[in-house]
């Protein structure tokens, strides 16, 4: 697999995921939607509506912050209306 391919994945090797410091997922305390590139913020956008209902505001304002900072335009309503809880 080429490096342009790699980066535009959203599919993470167990070793990739693994070598993510905690800061990188969306819900840090479980590692779980990990978002440390722009093909994973919108695949947690994609996926969010399977978080845990406890952890939905907190993944929510990590995909935001994670989008803001990758330039990617996060459309889901859901997503910004959990981000303000």
């Amino acid at each position: 697999m080429d490096e342009l391919s790699k980066m535009s994945s959203d599919r993470l090797t167990t070793s990739e995921r693994k070598e993510l410091d905690t800061s990188e997922f969306g819900i840090p305390e479980l590692r779980e939607f990990p978002i440390p590139d722009a093909a994973h913020v919108r695949a947690a956008e994609a996926y969010f509506r399977y978080a845990p209902e406890e952890y939905k505001a907190q993944l929510a304002r990590n995909i935001l912050a994670k989008a803001h900072l990758f330039g990617v335009n996060v459309k889901s309503p859901t997503i910004l209306e959990w981000a303000e809880k």
